[in-house]
């Protein structure tokens, strides 16, 4: 780009060669000798991952996918070096309010394209007119089309400052925001760069602790708060793993995510097992199968698997520095998420409006994260999972309508 305050229309256009490499690495697939165990107690059992991958081969549409992506507004722009991609559905009612959604690892902007038209157009949805937004979707840097990484890197910090960056050029004086896992982050971080431009702040996807902190306290719990303090006290013991490489060696683990398709696959499919509805037996049966491979497809397609990898080693390490400056400080600080590094100490953040949604079995408890009672609106749901906007987009569109509603 010639001007880095530039913002240029995009759309995505796979090369048909990277498509049948794609097949073909699929079908040539070296697959490991079946454990004497094929269930998920060990990762992805290879029974289940062989069928996923021949669809993905020879079932799954990416051309299909890829004009359906490409029927949303989409834009890049470079901002500090980083090029950043975006959606930016502009909503067809006159008093519509601006919008930024951010997603988290391993997500994407696909995560939300289920909601961009109900929260854009509410009157062609069955919704109220008045609830209406500019809609406003970025890849964080090192994911999908924003991509390559900077050479400086970008922590939750700098990329909130990007947010509020992208968002004066489209021309938003005032704008509200949404993030899920490490897109709470991000958001979480917004009204402390740019208090007098953002409304609200909305958040899902977080946990009760940090991955690198002390087991939950369980005492004095409810019963529902106390399951999921026991959910993510197991995680501490067996479900960080793919966090601990991440944030530690990254580059190794970039050879398999940058060179097999079914490692890629893998490494992805695990979580939303694991982090989806807990009544759903399979990722599929969670969220819609094809747009899981999307999302795992533009990983692939844009090389963005090893530099999400270096994206969490980043945020891992600018979130341990916080942590560790707010603890000096005396701060009762918390915060995480499943994906690279938490949200902070929500409850004690001067600023606008808070909302949180929990779904399903999600770890966020709100006596731990919220001790104060500060945090204006908490919902909690007995459906959907971390990956709410996949699983549940109906649930969480009515809740950001309902907690954006009195701060238009």
């Amino acid at each position: 780009m010639t001007n880095s305050s530039e913002v240029e229309a995009f759309r995505i256009e796979i090369p048909q060669g990277e498509v049948d490499d794609l097949r073909a690495r699929l079908r040539n697939t070296r697959w490991p000798v079946t454990p004497r165990v094929d269930d998920w107690s060990r990762g992805v059992p290879v029974s289940y991952l062989k069928e996923l991958a021949e669809y993905w081969a020879d079932g799954y549409d990416w051309r299909a996918q890829e004009a359906a992506l490409n029927e949303i507004p989409q834009f890049t722009t470079e901002i500090n070096g980083q090029r950043i991609h975006f959606f930016h559905q502009r909503s067809p009612e006159p008093d519509a309010k601006a919008l930024i959604l951010t997603h988290g690892w391993p997500g994407s902007p696909i995560e939300f394209q289920r909601l961009i038209g109900p929260l854009s157009d509410p009157r062609a949805h069955g919704g109220d007119p008045a609830d209406a937004f500019h809609v406003v979707v970025p890849s964080l840097p090192g994911y999908g089309f924003s991509t390559p990484m900077g050479e400086a890197g970008f922590n939750l910090f700098g990329v909130a400052m990007a947010w509020a960056e992208l968002m004066k050029r489209l021309g938003y004086d005032r704008y509200a925001a949404h993030g899920t896992d490490a897109g709470s982050g991000v958001v979480g971080m917004l009204p402390m760069v740019d208090p007098e431009h953002v409304t609200g702040v909305h958040l899902a996807g977080l946990a009760g602790g940090t991955p690198f902190g002390d087991p939950l306290p369980l005492e004095g719990l409810s019963d529902s708060d106390r399951a999921r303090g026991e959910t993510f006290n197991r995680m501490l013991d067996e479900g960080f793993g793919y966090l601990v490489l991440q944030s530690t060696r990254p580059q190794t683990l970039a050879y398999a995510l940058n060179d097999s398709p079914v490692g890629q696959l893998a490494w992805i499919v695990e979580k939303f097992a694991e982090w989806t509805d807990p009544l759903a037996k399979l990722p599929e049966e969670a969220v819609d199968r094809d747009q899981l491979l999307t999302n795992i497809s533009l990983y692939w397609f844009t090389g963005s698997g090893a530099s999400t990898a270096h994206a969490v080693y980043d945020g891992m390490q600018a979130w341990k520095a916080f942590v560790a400056q707010q603890e000096s400080a005396g701060s009762e600080g918390w915060g995480s998420d499943e994906g690279d590094g938490g949200s902070g100490d929500w409850g004690a953040v001067a600023g606008p409006p808070t909302g949180v949604a929990v779904f399903g079995a999600e770890t966020a408890i709100k006596s731990i994260i919220d001790p104060e009672g500060k945090i204006e609106h908490w919902n909690e749901y007995e459906r959907g999972g971390h990956f709410a906007a996949m699983e549940v987009p109906d649930l969480l569109t009515d809740d950001l309508r309902t907690f954006f509603r009195p701060l238009r």
